[in-house]
């Protein structure tokens, strides 16, 4: 493997099918001594929700109250 013109590195297919690496992906690179390490970013927050609101909000044109969406979701479906 060699290193891009940008320091980019490909990761192999068969590695990024074992680990569900996909486009877009988040990962953290980190350095122990000599080692480089990637691995997939996890959400460091309490629930998923707060980490797509973190990770990707400014992509949002308008705010989204899920939890509501998902409150007249269920609503919808269970109550009626």
């Amino acid at each position: 493997m060699k290193i891009g013109p940008k320091g980019q590195v490909v990761i192999p297919k068969d590695i990024r099918d074992i680990t569900g690496i996909k486009p877009n992906t988040e990962v953290i690179v980190s350095l122990n001594g000599n080692n480089i390490t990637i691995r997939t970013a996890k959400p460091l927050t309490e629930t998923y929700l707060k980490y797509y609101e973190t990770t990707y909000s400014k992509k949002l044109k308008n705010s989204v109250d899920i939890n509501r969406i998902l409150d007249d979701e269920y609503d919808r479906n269970f109550l009626h």
